[in-house]
């Protein structure tokens, strides 16, 4: 065990090690006087795009949300009809209507929420132009997002805040591109399959004959991490030994989904020239990430009480759904990492985790904030900074300001509506869930709600609990004993999907347009800073307090109650 820690521990060295002089180059590419390239030039010019021209925050979030529309109109029609569209060399039919809906909302939030088996439910058509293009996209318009808050911090009165297309592009040809090639690189010659074959036939040891799916899988898979999106090419996800072979591959793939988010914290610190800010905010996100990961790890590696209570050793920890080329270790770091940001890729099954791990992964969903997706992730903290920042303020009896821009009611309305807005879409939508199950179980429907779960009590309510939470997390994962694959599910978290991806991004791109135009105040004696670890941890007890207040009733109910049953 002591082996697989060390391996756990290397993991996030590595990323953060790395993740410093990228943050730096992050930094230089999206600096004012960076020059175009020929390729971002050629991508205007077609765009009708004027990289000159400064847009408000109302203007830049227009563009975000019209060319978002585009590429959901285009991925909803080509998942339709796909069964009749070239590249389908294993014949894999057209989605229905509700799942097409679903799919393209995932796919274009960044959530990669999938009700569909990768393999048999997608074609390589579809895989490539809808999941692999709105996989960069998506990326793209998380970090974008995060530049268009970059001036409220800077202490200059304007009326913009950039150019997203400008944001958007150079996310594209600088970041994304060139990290998920080289990540790709090093899947394909690991064992990742990068190639248009059809199914392969295998005859296993016992002497069955076995249909092995295959295609170009290597590329999906680097940016489905790089950009934590999370679906998977195959249906298992990243633990399919095709689309994570080895240790190294899960190494490799487990950098990728959190390098960026931290890379984007310190590039953040570089652009407003504030980095034991931006250091403070990493520490409290790591404290947070730390808070989720130690139970986890305990708990995977004692095994299951139930088990042990049969007489039965458990010498390598709690081992069914996961990987034995990983073990346990490997995986509760993977679980938790993967929920704390938004790529939602498994390299086992969370459905299977210990009932504490799945609260950990629950936790690190319904919070949102510790790390996040790319770009998105200080947008979801920022919201818990203002609200910490009006706090203070009333706490030492001042006026709260921000980087010398005061926080006045405005701000501290929609900071407070975006944060009670996830409350309301995640227990507003297991209530309607478990309200279904319990009085409609028999509904004539295609699929009986009666049939939704395989998990009786406790465990099954978590299953509903975590679909919705997942959705609105924009995170993907899901305890796969729930039957999603039904109209009910696939509107209703299509739904929760979109307005949890883009009211956490509208409402901080808001508050930052309407601070980036008031009066910069000078700091003086008497302002409250906000770099300091006091405010840190001030920060991290609000983060704890609307978390715990909004989400505690709902896990006493599912894994907190299952927890308790098998002690």
């Amino acid at each position: 065990m002591s082996t697989e820690l060390l391996g756990v521990v290397a993991m996030y060295g590595l990323t953060v090690l790395l993740a410093i002089p990228l943050g730096n180059y992050i930094a230089n590419v999206f600096r004012p006087e960076s020059a175009n390239g020929p390729l971002e030039r050629f991508i205007y010019r077609i765009g009708g795009i004027d990289p000159t021209r400064e847009m408000n925050w109302k203007e830049n979030l227009a563009a975000l949300l019209t060319i978002n529309a585009v590429w959901l109109a285009f991925a909803f029609t080509l998942l339709l009809l796909q069964g009749t569209l070239p590249l389908n060399p294993d014949g894999n039919p057209s989605m229905t209507p509700d799942l097409a809906f679903n799919t393209a909302i995932s796919f274009m939030v960044n959530c990669d929420l999938q009700h569909y088996s990768g393999e048999s439910g997608a074609t390589y058509l579809t895989q490539l132009f809808v999941m692999n293009f709105l996989m960069f996209t998506s990326a793209a318009t998380g970090i974008a997002s995060l530049l268009l808050i970059i001036r409220s911090f800077l202490p200059k009165v304007v009326d913009t805040v950039g150019n997203f297309y400008v944001f958007f592009v150079k996310a594209l040809t600088r970041i994304l591109l060139p990290i998920a090639f080289v990540v790709a690189l090093l899947l394909a010659f690991n064992g990742t399959p990068a190639s248009f074959d059809g199914k392969d036939s295998i005859v296993t040891m016992q002497g069955d004959t076995v249909g092995v799916s295959r295609g170009p899988a290597a590329g999906m898979i680097a940016i489905k991490h790089v950009g934590t999106n999370g679906g998977g090419w195959f249906g298992a996800n990243s633990a399919h030994p095709l689309e994570n072979p080895s240790y190294f591959t899960n190494m490799v793939e487990m950098i990728a989904q959190v390098i960026l988010p931290i890379a984007m914290l310190f590039a953040l610190g570089f652009l407003i020239n504030r980095r034991r800010f931006t250091w403070v905010i990493y520490g409290v996100m790591t404290l947070g990430m730390l808070c989720l990961l130690i139970p986890t790890l305990i708990t995977e590696v004692h095994g299951n009480p139930a088990i042990a209570q049969l007489g039965v050793g458990q010498p390598t920890g709690a081992m069914e759904g996961k990987e034995a080329r990983f073990g346990p270790l490997a995986s509760a770091y993977w679980s938790i990492m993967t929920t704390i940001i938004s790529t939602g890729s498994v390299n086992s099954m969370h459905d299977s985790s210990m009932a504490l791990s799945g609260t950990m992964e629950l936790l690190g969903m319904m919070t949102n904030a510790f790390y996040g997706g790319c770009g998105v992730g200080f947008l979801n903290y920022y919201y818990y900074l203002i609200i910490a920042v009006f706090i203070s303020g009333l706490m030492v009896g001042r006026t709260p300001e921000l980087f010398g821009r005061k926080v006045e009611a405005r701000e501290i309305k929609i900071a407070s509506i975006v944060a009670l807005l996830s409350t309301l879409l995640v227990k507003g939508g297991t209530a309607l869930a478990a309200w279904l199950f319990v009085h409609y179980g028999d509904a004539a429907w295609l699929v009986k709600p009666s049939a939704w779960l395989n998990n009786p009590t406790n465990h099954g309510f978590t299953e509903l609990l975590y679909e919705f939470t997942s959705a609105n997390a924009n995170n993907g994962s899901g305890f796969e004993g729930l039957g999603d694959n039904n109209f009910f599910w696939n509107y209703a978290t299509g739904i929760v999907l979109i307005l949890g991806r883009f009211i956490p991004i509208i409402g901080p791109v808001a508050i930052a347009g309407l601070l980036a135009n008031k009066k910069f105040v000078p700091e003086s004696s008497g302002t409250l800073p906000t770099d300091t670890v006091t405010f840190g941890l001030m920060t991290f007890a609000v983060i704890l307090i609307i978390t715990a207040l909004s989400f505690f009733p709902a896990l006493a109910l599912g894994p907190l109650a299952e927890y308790f049953s098998l002690k």
